[in-house]
This record gives structure tokens, sequence and C-alpha cells, in this order.
């Protein structure tokens, strides 16, 4: 089965093949990350606006990359939520297009499964049941995953996610947009002991985050220097203490949920997930217990077109009669991941 993946539900156009018997075909990605760059954050009618642009000539290279015609397709899977809802109804209304015009069925994916999954398109893939920490934009969760559709919700963060909290604290630190890599970046030439910012609910007794009140700690700090311009070192020291604080946090609850659990896998999915010192301090930690992490492949830990036609083959292969020739599609900007349910 051959399936195309459609992915627009911010600012990166995604358009990939994934065939279900060799794999990933092809992908292409376009990321308007320079078009939202002097807005410091994404502006969702350009983000629209965009998508418009990039998809088909996208669709068109994968398929050459490919050696596939579109009559070659399948099905088309498309993210239909969660996410901004004008780029949402435009990729949801390219897919449902196409489908119509080539006589091929289309599946709505739900954004953060395709993230969830992700990892499974590595080379040394996780077997479920395992242990998920999805830290993707304006979402941090705790997942016990069972199977594809078979989520249960084990902590999420009460306010700010992991990556709200990089891109702001990196906006307080004048390190432009988007800040997550930027400040992450900055924190490598920092000194460990100039700061220490809290670890908020790092000893709760849930699996739960919050991450507001150490973007807020991060503001304090900044405005402690009062108008004097902060200088490199200093920035490079607050980075430091931000991301140790909140890699601290991450670490810890995700070796709980896996005591808990009585599980020794755990998936990392999420654009937060390509953190180089995120993933150095939960190698080390569960290096100690003898647990395995897993990562998707640093080209999939972003938006992208492939996690969308993979999660939809999965599907698909459990339940093909998913996938209806139904044309009249609608999104869903706040879907809940865990109220998916088994195909």
């Amino acid at each position: 089965m051959l399936v195309l993946g459609i992915e627009s539900s911010c600012d990166e156009t995604g358009i990939a093949l994934y065939d279900t018997q060799h794999g990933l075909r092809a992908h292409a990605l376009y990321s308007q990350v320079k078009m939202h760059e002097e807005y410091g954050g994404v502006v969702p009618e350009l983000a629209s606006r965009d998508h418009i642009r990039r998809a088909i000539p996208l669709l068109q290279q994968v398929l050459d990359e490919s050696g596939a015609q579109r009559d070659d397709i399948d099905a088309i899977a498309y993210t239909q939520g969660p996410g901004l809802a004008g780029a949402l109804l435009v990729g949801s209304s390219v897919a449902c297009g196409l489908g119509l015009a080539l006589d091929k069925p289309v599946l709505g994916v739900h954004h953060l499964e395709g993230h969830l999954l992700s990892p499974l398109l590595a080379s040394e893939p996780p077997e479920f049941p395992f242990i998920a920490l999805l830290v993707s934009g304006g979402h941090t969760q705790l997942m016990r995953v069972d199977g594809v559709g078979r989520y249960e919700m084990l902590g999420e963060t009460l306010d700010d996610a992991a990556g709200e909290a990089f891109d702001k604290s990196a906006k307080l630190l004048d390190l432009g947009y988007p800040g997550g890599p930027a400040i992450s970046r900055m924190a490598e030439f920092g000194d460990p002991t100039a700061y220490t910012l809290p670890r908020p609910m790092l000893h709760s007794k849930n699996l739960d985050f919050s991450f507001s009140g150490l973007k807020t700690a991060v503001l304090t700090v900044v405005k402690n220097h009062g108008d004097a311009n902060i200088c490199e070192q200093d920035k490079a020291n607050i980075a430091r203490g931000f991301v140790d604080a909140i890699v601290d946090v991450l670490t810890a609850k995700c070796m709980t949920a896996l005591k808990q659990t009585g599980l020794k896998r755990l998936v990392i999915a999420g654009g937060v997930g390509a953190n180089r010192q995120l993933r150095e301090s939960l190698n080390a930690a569960a290096a100690k217990r003898h647990y395995k992490v897993y990562y998707p492949e640093l080209e999939f830990c972003t938006d992208n077109g492939a996690m969308i036609a993979f999660a939809g083959a999965m599907r698909l292969q459990i339940d093909p009669t998913l996938a209806q020739k139904d044309y009249a599609f609608n999104v869903k900007p706040r879907w809940p991941l865990d109220s998916l349910t088994a195909p």
C-alpha cells in the first residue's frame, strides 16, 4: 500500500510517500521560519498562504524522487488537527481535492499521533508497549502507548509546554525566532553554576508538568540586570540555567513513569526531542536503570509529511476501511490525543 502524507498544521509544509512493504519512498519539507522570523513568531494568515504555494510543487518533487506516479497512490493521509485552523484547511483541501481527482480514499490523521509514532520510522524501532514523552510545540505529555490508537495519558503540562518555555525564554534573551534551538546552542557556552533556576513540580507526586514559573524566573533574572545590556556570556549562563532546569524535570518525570509502569522502553517525540542536552541526560539516566531510549531521526523531530504518511499507513494496515472516498472534509484545531481509539 502506497500512502501519500500531507502535513500543514503550522509553519512547515511536508509531503511524503510511505510504502507499507518498502518503507519511506521519499519526503520533502519546506519550512517557513525565515518568513516568520521578522515577526518573532508564526503569523497564521501568512502560514496558510505559504502552504498553498508549496504543497503541489512539493508533491511533484516527492513523486519525481520516488519514481511513483499519482495513480500509484493507494490512499492519502493528511493532518486533520490539532493546529492552526487556516493551515489545516489548506492541507485538508489539497488532500481531498487530490483524492477526488484521482478517485483515491482519504484519511485524517492526528498530528500528535504522527509525532508519537515517528520513532518507529528509525532503523531500530521500539516495540509496543512503551512510555512516550511528547514534547512538540504547545504540548508536553507523558503517555503509555500499547499500540496504534491505544494511548493512556499519564501526565501533561498544566500551563506552558516545554517548547513554549524555550521560545519565550529565548525571546527574553533576545535570541530570535525560533527560540528553542538558539537557547540550546547558547547554553553550551554557559556556566552551570551561575544561575540555579527552579525545577517546577520536580518533586510532585504525579507526572504533570508546569513551565510557566521557570519562564517567569528567567524574566526576573533578565529584569534584575536593569537597563544595562546583558553580555553574551551572561546570556549563555542564563540559557544554561534554563536548559538544565527543564532537562532535569523532563528526565525525572520520564524515569518515574517507567518505574511506576514497569516498562523498560522510552520513546521521545516532537521538536524538543532533538535537544542535545535532553538526549544526553535521558541516555545517562536510562543507562543507570537499564532502560532503553528511542528517538526519531533528527529530520523527523520537527513537523513533517513522513510521520503523517506513516501514521496513516499504520492505521490502514489494521483497518483499510478507515480511508473513505468522502471529500467533505473538516479540521480539528483542538483535538486531544487521548481521545483517539484503536483502529
